[in-house]
């Protein structure tokens, strides 16, 4: 499993200071567990993380890739906002069976299982992680999410991980335009793929790049494609690729 930093936040401001930053309602904490992102101004990722209230915190789950980058950034918006943004001895333990009573449902797909966070090792069931994510089209951070996404293209919407009625947050603008004025014409999409090839190969029909080929797992994977040139065959390197029905 990718391995996850679990930060704290704290302080009267915190609540306040993350609504008016992250793409999710901070009020999904009072039921569990939000997934989230931080967007640049243009409307483009920057991190997805989870968060949950801790006592009179919250703790902020995200890919130990990500953390220190995100830390800076979510520094610099702090300015005079009373919150202390610090590490925890705590480690990220999910699976889809048995769980400790003080698990939470992961809020991106209930197949997705629960999260756990304690001093214990970081750890999970041994559940298949990708070839779940490739069944439900969930995208990992640092593979389909990347520096150039835009969040609805990446199925935050259907993933649970941004809220059209809190108001305003970092991005906010173009991510309500795309939602409201536009047809999205490329995206993450689940394909069928028959062979096998490296993660990031381009993927072509006709002759034309169509998008590219990401994580696959028992026959399927997840593919970030322009729908106007998508056909029925198409090609990735040596591997076949077809959009499911």
């Amino acid at each position: 499993m990718p391995t996850r930093r679990i930060l704290r936040l704290s302080g009267s401001d915190t609540e306040s200071f993350l609504q008016d930053l992250i793409t999710n309602d901070i009020k999904g904490l009072d039921n569990g567990l939000v997934y989230t992102a931080l967007l640049t101004p243009q409307g483009k990722y920057l991190a997805d993380f989870f968060l949950k209230r801790d006592g009179d915190g919250v703790l902020l789950d995200v890919a130990e890739h990500l953390a220190d980058d995100l830390v800076k950034r979510l520094t610099m918006y702090k300015l005079r906002a009373d919150v202390t943004i610090e590490g925890t001895d705590l480690n990220l333990q999910r699976g889809t069976g048995a769980a400790p009573e003080t698990v939470l449902p992961d809020p991106r797909h209930p197949d997705m299982g629960w999260r756990n966070y304690s001093p214990e090792p970081e750890g999970d069931d041994g559940t298949d992680w990708d070839a779940l994510r490739v069944r439900h089209c969930i995208p990992e951070s640092g593979i389909e999410l990347t520096p150039d996404s835009y969040i609805l293209e990446s199925g935050f919407e259907a993933l649970n991980g941004v809220d059209f009625k809190k108001g305003c947050y970092v991005g906010q603008e173009v991510t309500a335009r795309m939602k409201h004025k536009t047809e999205l014409r490329k995206g993450l999409r689940r394909v069928v793929v028959q062979g096998s090839t490296p993660v990031g190969t381009e993927i072509s029909a006709n002759g034309k790049p169509v998008g590219t080929l990401y994580t696959q797992a028992g026959g399927n994977g997840i593919a970030y494609l322009r729908f106007d040139r998508a056909g029925p065959e198409m090609q990735a390197a040596d591997a076949t690729v077809r959009l499911e029905d």
